[in-house]
Parts: structure tokens; C-alpha cells; sequence
């Protein structure tokens, strides 16, 4: 049997908006995945000083979100771990419950270009063939630390071309506290689920 190519796509998804499910869609088709795991991160460990929507509104933004699409999938396995979320127990958990799977680690650049302060990132690379959302018109980029351990990374990374959606989750919270019309950055079922729930509201 062929291995069964899944996609690791991680965030705090705070809340999940339209880019995110944009590289979502770019990777499945680029990558050529069977499958695409939505992530949502329990303790981001680099994320620190504001509070985060509970971690049930946020998996359930993004069960609104990759509602219809057959070949994603939320995973809450961060959701229910214990301490901070870490990639690389993440993907040792996966590849023992499911060692066929090829595991491509969907990330942006602005992640990419700070791997090497994650935990155990040699080991991690090792492990995942690393896809990373080059901004449009841009090459990736990565930091002097991990090319000066690892000086053939950028050969082994893949670059997802991506259309240029200027969206931050910041952004969307910003005007949900606003009262603003968010249903253009999140689509209308999460803007519902947010303003039923009254999150991000001052």
C-alpha cells in the first residue's frame, strides 16, 4: 500500500479566517495530500500575554470552517494534552498511531523563519517534509541559525504558492470588538459563531 500523505496544519485559530483556509486549499492541492489535519494549538508555548478564545470555540470555528471539504479533518490532540503544545510531540504521536502516514508540516514563513526556537527542530525536520506559504513574489527565507546547522534545509522544504490574502487574526478580533462586518475575513458561519457567542467583544 502507498503511504497515506497527511497534512499538518497548526494555529492557535484564534479565530480561524480565510487565509488560513486559503493555504489549507493550496496545500492540498500542491502537496498532492490525501488528507489535511487542522491543528488547533491548547498552550501555544510561544504565545504569551493575551488569552485565547477556550479551546472549545476555537475547534469549533474551525469545524465551521473545513465544513465541506472531505479530505480535512480537525484533530484536538493538542487540545487535550497536557502542558504546552509542542509540533514535535505531535508528529511522534501521529506516526506511532499511524507510522504509514508521509507527513508534510504546513506552516507559514513567518513560522518557518523562526523554527529553530522550536523544540527539537532538527529532529522535527527529519521527520515531516516541511511546506512552508511563500508570500507572493517572495522566496522563502530562513533564519542564519538553522542554515548554519542545517545547510541544505531550504532543499529539502517545499514552497506553497499562495495568493496574496492580507488577514490576521489580530485583525479580525480587532473589529469583532468593533461591532465591524467580519464575514468578509471569516466567512459567514464562524462571524455567526462569533457574534452569537459574543467573542472578542470589549
Amino acid at each position: 500500500m502507498s503511504a497515506t500523505r497527511t497534512g499538518l496544519f497548526g494555529g492557535s485559530f484564534d479565530p480561524v479566517h480565510l487565509a488560513h483556509l486559503s493555504l489549507a486549499h493550496c496545500a492540498l492541492d500542491q502537496l498532492q495530500l490525501d488528507q489535511l489535519l487542522w491543528l488547533p494549538a491548547g498552550r501555544p508555548w510561544q504565545k504569551t500575554g493575551r488569552g485565547l478564545a477556550s479551546p472549545e470555540h476555537r475547534r469549533a470555528m474551525v469545524e465551521l470552517m473545513v465544513a465541506g471539504e472531505p479530505r480535512f479533518a480537525v484533530d484536538d490532540s493538542e487540545l487535550v494534552r497536557d502542558g504546552a503544545s509542542f509540533t514535535i510531540d505531535t508528529v511522534r504521536g501521529r506516526l506511532a498511531a499511524h507510522p504509514g502516514d508521509e507527513l508534510f508540516l504546513v506552516i507559514g514563513q513567518d513560522q518557518f523563519a523562526r523554527l529553530h526556537t522550536w523544540r527539537e527542530w532538527r529532529a522535527l525536520v527529519g521527520l515531516v517534509t516541511v511546506a512552508v506559504a511563500a508570500r507572493a513574489g517572495q522566496e522563502i527565507q530562513a533564519s542564519a541559525e538553522m542554515l548554519a546547522e542545517e545547510p541544505a534545509l531550504l532543499q529539502k522544504v517545499h514552497k506553497l504558492a499562495m495568493p496574496e490574502l492580507c488577514i490576521s487574526s489580530t485583525q479580525v478580533r480587532e473589529m469583532a470588538a468593533r461591532a465591524e462586518d467580519i464575514r468578509p475575513l471569516v466567512g459567514n458561519a464562524v462571524a455567526g459563531y462569533i457574534a452569537q457567542h459574543r467573542l472578542y467583544s470589549e
